[in-house]
């Protein structure tokens, strides 16, 4: 943790007046990024489904930390969120999850494309009018695997695949961090919309695969593979809080595979530039959502 915290002193500047809203903050790379931000002098907002753990979280931070409640596979928890929140700079959509058994949120979407793509976008729509400086959202190595079904976003047609859905989810996150970032540029605001993943860290995330056996190859792969979480937390910071991030780029670790490694401009692929496929999806999570973006 000694280089990684060596590395926040040289690349995350001063955050005093700075209010960041994380979400899933109390846990993993998360809360890593969250504490950081917050030593640096940030006002931060734990924005967690779980409030008491939330709570146990921020009571091992230092500086100004806060939480409140936040359920992104709840819509209504989403349109509530705005208004306890007020002002703020930079919005980080971190809270996810990963490969777990088939399922549905509380507005019956499938539970990957519910959780980390249509609540987070519903988030930021809705919060857009108060955010001054920066959006952030998180992806994944594993969006290079995933496919848009524009037909079948909710896996209702399809023999559901954990990993597919998954993949899926985080591809619609890149995406939506792009799209998001030129209709920012075609209304001339200074907001910068921003992309990032972690590598392979070892989080929690490896732990609640819904699968035993799944959890501790992943868990095994993260220690040989991968990174720590401090590691892992690094591309996110610097995307959070860099200071010549570029207007739509996306971040994260840049040893062999990405997998590992301090970070910088990562690889994505082919279909996340996709700018037809990334206008539709918009237009299908402000159907779904029913959340227009002002």
């Amino acid at each position: 943790m000694a280089a990684s915290s060596t590395w926040i002193d040289q690349h995350v500047p001063d955050q005093h007046g700075q209010v960041v809203v994380v979400t899933g903050g109390n846990g993993g790379i998360g809360a890593i990024a969250a504490g950081a931000l917050a030593a640096r002098g940030a006002s931060v907002v734990l924005a967690c489904r779980d409030v008491a753990r939330g709570e146990s979280a921020a009571a091992a931070m230092t500086g100004d930390v806060r939480v409140l409640p936040l359920d992104l596979a709840d819509l209504d928890s989403v349109r509530a969120f705005p208004e306890r929140v007020g002002h703020l700079d930079v919005l980080v959509n971190n809270a996810g999850v990963m490969a777990v058994p088939q399922g549905t949120t509380k507005d019956g979407f499938e539970l990957h494309l519910g959780t980390n793509f249509l609540g987070p976008f519903a988030l930021t729509g809705l919060l857009l009018p108060q955010i001054a400086q920066r959006v952030v959202t998180l992806s994944s190595v594993m969006h290079r695997r995933g496919r848009i079904d524009l037909d079948d976003l909710n896996w209702e047609q399809r023999r559901y695949a954990r990993w597919g859905a998954y993949a899926q989810s985080k591809l619609a996150d890149l995406m939506f961090a792009r799209e998001l970032q030129r209709r920012l540029a075609a209304q001339g605001s200074d907001v910068l919309s921003v992309a990032a993943h972690p590598g392979i860290a070892k989080t929690g995330l490896t732990t609640h695969t819904g699968s035993r056996v799944q959890g501790a190859v992943l868990s095994l792969s993260s220690r040989v593979a991968g990174h720590s979480a401090g590691m892992g937390a690094l591309a996110l910071l610097l995307a959070t809080a860099g200071p010549d991030v570029s207007p739509g780029g996306y971040y994260g670790p840049t040893g062999p595979g990405e997998v590992r490694g301090y970070p910088g401009p990562a690889a994505s692929s082919t279909a996340s530039h996709d700018e037809k496929v990334s206008a539709r999806l918009w237009e299908r999570a402000e159907e779904l959502t029913g959340v227009r973006y002002p």
